[in-house]
């Protein structure tokens, strides 16, 4: 089993919109999923209510559980744990990124979330875990997602090759508990959480059938 922690320590950097999307995402590949959310907020819980029970399983509870947790998990025969975190650099975060074989940091597009991103590559240094920077909802029109994704690496930043952008199936999708992929099997946003979803895999070793690769 492989765990994969989304941190950023800046509110507002699309934590949990990756997070439940990868879930979906790695269950349509055939990887039995829990993606447990230790964010007060709660936001991967709430998704997961009104998506009335469907997989992926969602676990919601204190970050002191968090390994108790993700044994659950493993013994319940997950191939993948998701951890959606709360937007601060706390023992919490140290937490899950130290139960984690990947740190996801996602990282929107601008002055502010740029600089900010240091904290969490640090907690990832900390934690000695690899981590991967996610450009995400980054505007359609223009460059702004290939300049910060540039930034990044300027910075001796891992960074993925995919860029999410900001699209409106992320947001209409998560009014009725789906993911941008059920919603709208192949539109943009569902492509590119696909290939964020195959990227990302291949950095922990979780094999990827074939229909995906293609876009099945």
């Amino acid at each position: 089993m492989k765990t994969i922690a989304v941190i950023s320590q800046k509110g507002g950097a699309g934590k949990t919109t990756l997070a439940v999307h990868l879930a979906v995402a790695a269950e349509q590949s055939g990887i039995p999923t829990v993606l447990i959310d230790v964010d007060p907020q709660g936001s991967s819980r709430v998704w997961a209510e009104q998506r009335g029970g469907n997989v992926p399983e969602v676990l919601s509870d204190h970050a002191k559980q968090l390994p108790a947790l993700i044994e659950k998990a493993r013994k319940a025969g997950a191939g993948l744990v998701i951890v959606d975190t709360a937007p601060n650099a706390d023992q919490a975060a140290l937490t899950a990124a130290r139960a984690a074989d990947l740190i996801v940091i996602p990282c929107r597009p601008s002055l502010y979330d740029l600089a900010a991103i240091v904290a969490s590559v640090d907690l990832s240094a900390i934690a000695k875990k690899q981590h991967v920077a996610v450009i995400n909802a980054a505007p359609v029109q223009g460059d702004m997602g290939q300049d910060a994704r540039t930034n990044l690496i300027g910075q001796s930043i891992n960074v993925s090759p995919i860029i999410v952008h900001q699209r409106a199936a992320f947001s209409n999708s998560a009014l009725t508990g789906q993911a941008a992929q059920e919603y709208e099997a192949r539109g943009k946003a569902a492509t590119e959480i696909r290939e964020l979803f195959m990227d990302l895999a291949g950095r922990v070793g979780l094999p990827i059938p074939e229909m995906m690769k293609v876009g099945g």
